[in-house]
């Protein structure tokens, strides 16, 4: 998801672009999913399109008690015994978990 938003911003992809760019990018499992999450997106009445697809797959790869986890996995961090090269990389890497928005102090 990451990285096709980041495409996505290169590219200046149009919102009804997304998911058809989406679309043709899938392969094996994920394709499989993007076919159920199609079917159910139509008979719950809701839109098609990016926007719910992600949400889609993030309940069912990344589910809320798993990103729970993880913000406070993040909100529990210290430095402790890492070195802060160690620090930093774990700090970056959860802190794309933690739902608050991150400030520069």
């Amino acid at each position: 998801i990451e990285e096709m938003e980041k495409i996505f911003m290169v590219m200046h992809c149009l919102e009804e672009r997304k998911l058809v760019y989406v679309v043709y990018m899938l392969v094996g499992e994920a394709s499989f999913c993007w076919k159920g999450a199609q079917t159910m997106m139509q008979a719950r009445g809701k839109a098609v399109n990016w926007e719910n697809f992600k949400k889609v797959l993030l309940d069912k790869y990344f589910p809320n008690n798993a990103r729970y986890a993880k913000e406070a996995e993040f909100l529990r961090l210290q430095q402790g015994n890492m070195s802060v090269q160690e620090y930093v990389v774990k700090f970056e890497h959860l802190a794309r978990y933690y739902s608050q928005a991150i400030t520069e102090a």
